[in-house]
């Protein structure tokens, strides 16, 4: 087999064609503050806020049932429509309906007037849509429709397990397929990715195994736990009967990003805010 010659280039070749760092706003209050960036100022290294998600980063978004990844997926298509980019938000799990039903309530709560989005948000229904599940031709196409026609700049996927159920061998090649179109087209994007039940809470895997973590740029795992015990409550100062949720993110190729585990909590509203670290709290 010959050489692909056309695969092999110098550093500085491929340099010029490294798309410009800049943040995208996740909607999520607490959030963007945990990306950073850095630059020599005064002959020195220092970090720069980068104030969201990496632009154009794929970003791994998993955790165990009720840890608040679609409300995450949900304010991170709000607030991007709200600054007039369009979002391809593909729901894997439950009818666009009853999802947009969800929506709305998420951006009365952001304080977001709702005909300023509606037409900025793209629902691709894959809950209904068999097809679009089990056919990935089918579905990238449907997905590339999309983003031609209304000149999506962003994409989430809730969730992106949903299209290797019960076929978890195929899932790396899945995900692999999934991610390198998105760099294709350009987009920033969430995939959201279950854990199976046997996993450890505070791991990234998710089902399918390593595959969504492994490929993506970006990994936030969410996690929950109930609070049961006076030394748990003393610890985290979370009432006994209540549940604490974290946030994590282990790892960003594309810039620097805060390593420290915080609270994730549910405001009165319904929506998802980064609190403050756990060694923090437990410092108090």
């Amino acid at each position: 087999m010959a050489a692909i010659k056309d695969s092999v280039e110098l550093l500085g070749e491929v340099g010029r064609r490294i798309p410009k760092l800049f943040g995208i706003a996740t909607g999520v209050e607490g959030l963007d503050e945990m990306f950073f960036s850095v630059k020599i100022e005064d002959g020195k290294a220092r970090k720069i806020p980068l104030g969201g998600f990496p632009s154009r980063a794929v970003v791994n978004l998993t955790g165990i049932p009720e840890t608040g990844k679609s409300l995450m997926g949900e304010q991170f298509a709000i607030k991007q429509a709200s600054l007039g980019y369009p979002v391809c938000f593909v729901t894997v799990e439950s009818p666009s309906a009853f999802v947009v039903q969800g929506m709305r309530q998420r951006a009365l709560a952001m304080e977001i007037d709702w005909e300023n989005i509606e037409d900025k948000i793209i629902m691709v229904d894959a809950a209904s849509k068999p097809t679009l599940r089990e056919n990935l031709k089918t579905f990238l196409d449907t997905l590339e429709f999309a983003i031609d026609k209304y000149d999506v700049k962003n994409v989430v996927i809730d969730s992106i397990t949903g299209l290797y159920e019960a076929k978890e061998m195929m899932a790396r090649g899945i995900v692999r397929e999934v991610f390198n179109f998105l760099k294709r087209k350009g987009q920033t994007a969430l995939l959201i990715s279950q854990k199976r039940s046997g996993h450890e809470e505070e791991t990234a895997e998710a089902a399918g195994g390593y595959a969504v973590s492994h490929i993506c740029d970006c990994t936030i795992v969410l996690g929950k736990r109930l609070i049961l015990s006076k030394t748990a409550e003393s610890m985290f100062k979370i009432p006994i009967g209540n549940i604490m949720r974290t946030i994590r993110i282990d790892g960003c190729r594309l810039c620097g990003h805060d390593t420290s585990t915080h609270l994730l909590e549910i405001t009165e509203l319904g929506l998802v805010k980064v609190g403050p670290k756990l060694e923090e709290i437990m410092k108090r």
